[in-house]
């Protein structure tokens, strides 16, 4: 949505996968909210004059699988429902319709989207168009190719050197991406990915920690608000995919030339593609303290409620001002503690239990659902002074939480 054309904004629509985070944001910001999203958790119903979710919750129901029951085209149909009943200004996005770029212009269309524009979206999301430009940027990547099949996964290989990483090419949460050590591995890997989507990434693998960005971008630059841990595979989350995407932890931990390098990339990154908004990248830092960019995600991101903790800000105040405004946040206080995003997996098919009653809880099920192996029942929110401190108070606080959900037969 361009600056001349932003109206005196009001009524918010949040829509994308998981929008508990950016609908209290939103609401705290002070604007009215609706929301479209695939969970509808009772927390989300809360927060909302109006949701519409693709699952509808129900005690002793099952709330599904989130591989086969997501879908895209869905939450548009969803938005479209929710407008013919609701004059709404704008719309925020979360996760889940990056790689749509067809649906995010309907959209668009529709309601103005408030951030990145869907052209940028799709240029920034498009692999081979993305990692060709920061080629030109001289920004650090992994070796990547878009192939079609096992063979021409084999030949890429080849050139790249084992191990590498294979993954569907839109996808989302790292599901479906595996490490592949040699030849004898790869079929296997290149079939469970293409479960997924039929194009399939392979990529150099890159040893080192998982982290990412999350800026505030305009006309007039990028700021990086924090660089954050992300938590990839954790099993005692109950997270089984090996790169799964299961929270953060916020602020990274990280020298301060490790960090001045990757601000100075990410901000690089941001401003070629003429992010808008707020925006995240995802980056490995190698053994050698080198940022290797991974993608960039433009939107909202899980984030969320970390950065304004540590930070003491609103999010979403400050996303508007950088679209509205071309106002770019002023961070001067550094983050004086640990907060971190974890998201708790059912290592069980489970009977969800009342939740809220758990410091920190959110993304809240209605007590009563079936919550099936391996999907996601909760998530939490906790501050320490310091990281071990943090994951010893998250472990516990997994432990009770599972505990309290009986086995559903």
């Amino acid at each position: 949505m361009a600056k001349a054309e932003l109206p005196d904004l009001q009524n918010l629509l949040v829509i994308g996968f998981d929008n508990v985070s950016l609908a209290a944001s939103a609401k705290r910001a002070g604007y009215q909210v609706f929301a479209v999203d695939h969970f509808g958790d009772q927390d989300l119903r809360s927060i909302c004059r109006e949701t519409l979710s693709i699952v509808d919750q129900r005690p002793k129901i099952s709330c599904g699988h989130m591989s086969s029951d997501f879908s895209p085209e869905t939450l548009l149909q969803l938005a479209k429902a929710l407008l013919k009943r609701h004059q709404i200004d704008a719309a925020l996005l979360s996760s889940g319709l990056d790689d749509s770029s067809d649906l995010l212009i309907e959209l668009n269309e529709l309601v103005p989207i408030l951030g990145t524009p869907p052209h940028i979206i799709e240029r920034v999301r498009d692999k081979a168009e993305f990692f060709h430009e920061l080629d030109r940027l001289g920004v650090s990547h992994p070796d990547t190719a878009v192939v079609k099949d096992v063979e021409e996964a084999r030949e890429e290989s080849k050139d790249m050197g084992y191990p590498i990483v294979v993954k569907p090419l839109r996808g989302f949460g790292g599901a479906g991406v595996r490490r592949v050590e040699n030849p004898q591995e790869l079929k296997k890997a290149f079939i469970e990915a293409s479960h997924l989507d039929k194009r399939i990434l392979v990529q150099g693998y890159i040893s080192g920690r998982h982290a990412s960005a999350s800026l505030v971008c305009s006309i007039n630059g990028a700021v990086t608000l924090t660089l954050n841990e992300q938590l990839i595979g954790i099993r005692e989350l109950g997270q089984r995919e090996p790169f799964g995407y299961c929270g953060n932890i916020v602020p990274l931990s990280a020298s301060r030339q490790v960090a001045d390098k990757c601000t100075s990339v990410v901000e690089r990154v941001a401003q070629h593609f003429g992010l808008f908004g707020s925006n995240g990248v995802d980056f490995v830092i190698s053994e050698e303290g080198m940022p290797y960019v991974i993608e960039v995600n433009p939107r909202f991101q899980g984030t969320l409620k970390c950065v304004e903790r540590v930070l003491g800000m609103n999010l979403v105040e400050a996303h508007v001002e950088a679209c509205a405004k071309a106002s770019l946040p002023t961070i001067s206080n550094k983050p004086s503690f640990f907060c971190g995003r974890f998201i708790v997996f059912a290592p069980r098919r489970l009977i969800a239990s009342e939740l809220n009653i758990f410091e920190g809880v959110s993304d809240i099920p209605l007590p009563g659902v079936i919550i099936e192996k391996d999907e996601p029942i909760c998530s939490l929110t906790l501050e320490a002074p310091s990281k071990d401190r943090l994951l010893r108070r998250a472990n516990e606080a997994v432990e009770a939480i599972i505990g309290s959900c009986k086995t559903a037969h």
